[in-house]
């Protein structure tokens, strides 16, 4: 989801860098504070009432400047006028996002450190034996703040107009065509990785070190299809330098409604978007999950913000703490069946 990141202009980069840079600094007592049980809890007060009693601190395991750290930002400074206290993005990248994650599963259950990341948070278990933190049991589920839909485009030289008619070719010429990604066990590539599995194709992965660079790869003819993101893709599509076939969204997409999803196109049942999800760490009362789902939901659902992340490619969401766990749930047995069948290991 870096390549989001890279359409930010300067003036929205710099902030961020400067951003992230303090918010280390500023966050180190509220982080150490929340080793500490409130006032309130001692004195068994309802939590939902008394929430936020000091500035809240939220981690985002990927690096300023991407579309996470755009999403969180964006809520973080609305939630925190909302909330009447300080919302502190504090950029933790670093393993994967592995790093950021664990320190959120070991904070304190009180609603001052929260955990705003990406769909890899979903991923991750499929890709490493043995992680510091369960996805399921460390963490209580927010909400999904927005999703990002991919397209599934083809180089004009692959004879095809249709998903049918690509899987047909596909399974005429198994291990002949091949699709670009933006690395190993990225979205762009367990798209792809889905794809296959659904339809009994094969396919081979050719890497890049980014989105931007996949791009240009297809541009030139050097991978013939990519499971794009759709902020990436459309200006190419529209200029007709290549070919969309279907989004791979359970819905058509809010940017570009006109392609249909995949599984109208022909797959039943993919589906499949990155997404920004908030969650807090587990046994964090209900009353504050529900206080914090209820103003991220505002957040989201307020018009300039839906604009602004649409602007980028990402459409807000804003869903009950129960409708994200769920989905959380299906997509971590999704990719623990499809990434070991795939051969897939983390980089």
């Amino acid at each position: 989801m870096g390549i989001i990141g890279r359409q930010l202009s300067t003036a929205v980069r710099a902030a961020c860098g400067l951003a992230a840079a303090a918010s280390a600094a500023a966050v180190m007592d509220a982080g150490d504070a929340t080793a500490q049980p409130t006032s309130s809890a001692r004195q068994g007060q309802d939590p939902g009432r008394t929430y936020p009693a000091r500035p809240i601190r939220m981690i985002v395991p990927q690096s300023a400047g991407g579309s996470t750290d755009l999403a969180a930002r964006l809520v973080a400074q609305r939630m925190g006028d909302q909330l009447g206290q300080t919302v502190i993005v504090d950029n933790r990248p670093g393993a994967g996002s592995l790093n950021g994650t664990e320190i959120v599963a070991k904070a304190a259950p009180d609603g001052h450190t929260l955990l705003t990341v990406a769909a890899s948070f979903a991923i991750n278990p499929a890709l490493h034996k043995k992680l510091p933190f369960d996805p399921i049991r460390d963490f209580a589920p927010v909400t999904m703040l927005c999703s990002l839909p991919h397209i599934l485009v083809v180089h004009p030289s692959v004879p095809v107009k249709s998903v049918k008619e690509l899987i047909a070719l596909a399974r005429s010429k198994p291990g002949e065509l091949n699709f670009g990604s933006s690395g190993i066990a990225t979205s762009t590539h367990l798209a792809a990785e889905l794809f296959m599995h659904m339809t009994g194709t094969r396919m081979v992965n050719v890497p890049y070190k980014g989105g931007a660079p996949g791009m240009i790869a297809l541009l030139g003819g050097q991978v013939q299809l990519y499971f794009a993101t759709i902020s990436t893709a459309l200006p190419h599509i529209k200029s007709g330098k290549i070919r969309a076939l279907a989004v791979t969204s359970a819905k058509r997409s809010v940017a570009a409604p006109e392609f249909p999803t995949i599984a109208e196109a022909g797959v039943a049942g993919y589906q499949h978007a990155s997404w920004v999800g908030t969650f807090a760490p587990a046994k964090t009362p209900r009353a504050v999950v529900a206080r914090l789902n209820a103003e991220a939901v505002k957040t989201v659902q307020a018009p300039e913000v839906r604009t602004a992340l649409l602007r980028d490619g990402l459409e807000a969401v804003g869903n009950s703490p129960e409708e994200f766990a769920a989905i959380v749930k299906s997509e971590v047995a999704k990719w623990m069946k499809i990434v070991p069948a795939a051969g897939v290991k983390a980089e």
